[in-house]
């Protein structure tokens, strides 16, 4: 397995600390606000990469945070008359509650910042004991950039080079201006904790540094988020964490690249910002992530609805060829000619060796996609050309294949159509006079009457059949392998 380390910038062979085990961080969100499809992005991203290692044998450890405290959370508290906690609780049970909802797996671990303020404090004391840190006469505690000789290493950025930009900001306690904050004195109003410096909250790249070290030991395999975390929270965190215990932070930095909506960077002001809770509304979670799938996540993925109602389609189109699959070779009637058999199991072997290949080359879940939507059409090609005479063992091979790579993905296919209503019982009783229990037998037995009235030139009958199977919402397929009954 090949992994790209955006830290060295190149793919490199994964190799975990401990054999067999992997120690995984992506860094959650900061709770004021529901998240959008930009977030969902990272975090759907993410699933998969952990869903993959966890399906190729690896134990996985994965840790998120939340955010609960931040300057964003005490603005938004204060616009809304409440106080930070409310507003930090409310979007804390949100995004746990929409992450489910988008088939995200819950991390192992879901460390919240305000309950890690005694390590953090820990840290930053050690920081300041070895040199890397100081306390300024407001209260603050600030962390020497230039202490640190790898700064620069995560992001790619030499210290020379850099700017004082937003996130740096001038500030005369400083010594330099691109020191940043650890730690922050209270202003009135604001949640604070007791701390050797004075009442006050941890900076905002204090946090994870502090929960890694605690929860998964340092250094780690894999330090995960979206591109725009790479400079300066990550830097930031890496610096921290490198100076204070001199162990290494993270083997291996993964980032995700940025979501654009119709090939435009998204912004409230454009009017094309979507929560992820206003797009699950419209569309299914498995569909997103389909759409989501179909670009490798390192790359810019330009979302539209356009492209979602396809994947949509793509969804169904899936979903309808395993069901066939599995009605097809539980209903084969003739003999199956053994070399179509075999180019059909054959074809899903080399999907299934296709994908994984892709999946081990840095997650390309763009081309492991791919390989299973070749598999699709030569399955329905294959449906077709059989009718009636397909192979059952290549078929529920096939399926097994097509639905097994998918759940992999974390891609929710539909449930087969529900079971025929015991209603058709009366149906067939009045149509064809059966007087059986059994609603499946009943069901041929209505099929079989539609065929012989058809046979017959009855259309007034095949229609009266038609008619009475669409009012329980049941409509005639017809494919080459014969007719079924379908919930409509």
């Amino acid at each position: 397995m090949k992994i790209y380390n955006s830290a060295t910038r190149k793919k490199e062979e994964f190799a975990p600390i401990e054999e067999g085990k992997v120690r995984m961080y992506v860094c959650g969100p900061t709770v004021y606000d529901n998240i959008h499809i930009g977030n969902a992005r990272t975090f759907i991203s993410f699933d998969v990469i952990r869903r993959w290692l966890i399906a190729s044998g690896y134990e996985v450890t994965f840790a998120q945070n939340l955010t609960d405290v931040d300057d964003k959370i005490i603005n938004r508290a204060n616009e809304q008359g409440r106080t930070a906690a409310e507003v930090a609780e409310e979007f804390s049970e949100k995004f746990i509650g929409i992450m489910r909802a988008a088939n995200v797996m819950d991390p192992d671990i879901r460390p919240r910042a305000t309950k890690e303020i005694g390590p953090m404090i820990g840290m930053i004391k050690s920081l300041i004991e070895q040199g890397h840190a100081y306390a300024a006469e407001n209260g603050d505690v600030y962390f020497s950039v230039r202490s640190d000789p790898s700064y620069g290493e995560v992001s790619g950025r030499k210290i020379d080079d850099l700017m004082v930009g937003a996130r740096i900001e001038e500030n005369e306690d400083k010594r330099d201006p691109l020191d940043f904050a650890l730690w922050k004195a209270a202003k009135p109003g604001e949640p604070e904790w007791p701390s050797p410096w004075g009442k006050g909250r941890p900076g905002w790249h204090t946090e994870c540094a502090a929960m890694v070290h605690r929860y998964l030991g340092t250094p780690i395999d894999i330090h995960g988020g979206g591109s725009d975390l790479a400079f300066p929270h990550h830097e930031n965190e890496c610096a921290q964490a490198s100076c204070c215990w001199h162990e290494g932070f993270a083997n291996t930095w993964m980032h995700t690249g940025m979501l654009l909506v119709d090939g435009e960077k998204m912004s409230k002001s454009l009017g094309n910002f979507f929560t992820l809770e206003e797009v699950l509304e419209k569309h299914s979670a498995a569909a997103l992530r389909l759409l989501m799938l179909q670009t490798h996540y390192r790359s810019p993925l330009d979302f539209s609805w356009e492209r979602l109602e396809g994947a949509e389609n793509s969804l169904e189109r899936i979903a309808t060829c395993v069901e066939n699959l599995v009605w097809a070779a539980n209903h084969a009637t003739g003999e199956a000619d053994a070399e179509r058999a075999a180019a059909l199991i054959a074809a899903a072997e080399r999907a299934s060796a296709e994908f994984e290949e892709a999946m081990n080359d840095d997650f390309n879940t763009a081309s492991a996609v791919a390989a299973y939507f070749q598999l699709v059409t030569e399955a329905n090609t294959y449906l077709d050309e059989v009718a009636g005479a397909a192979d059952p063992e290549a078929c529920f091979a096939c399926s097994a294949g097509i639905a097994g790579a998918f759940a992999i993905l974390g891609v929710k296919l539909r449930e087969p159509k529900e079971e025929l209503p015991v209603g058709l019982l009366g149906v067939a009783g009045g149509l064809c006079g059966y007087t059986g229990d059994s609603v499946d037998d009943a069901a041929e037995a209505i099929l079989a009457a539609r065929a012989e009235a058809r046979a017959a030139k009855n259309w007034e009958l095949a229609d009266a059949i038609r008619d009475q199977l669409r009012d329980m919402g049941l409509v005639i397929e017809d494919t080459a392998a014969g007719s079924r009954l379908k919930r409509a």
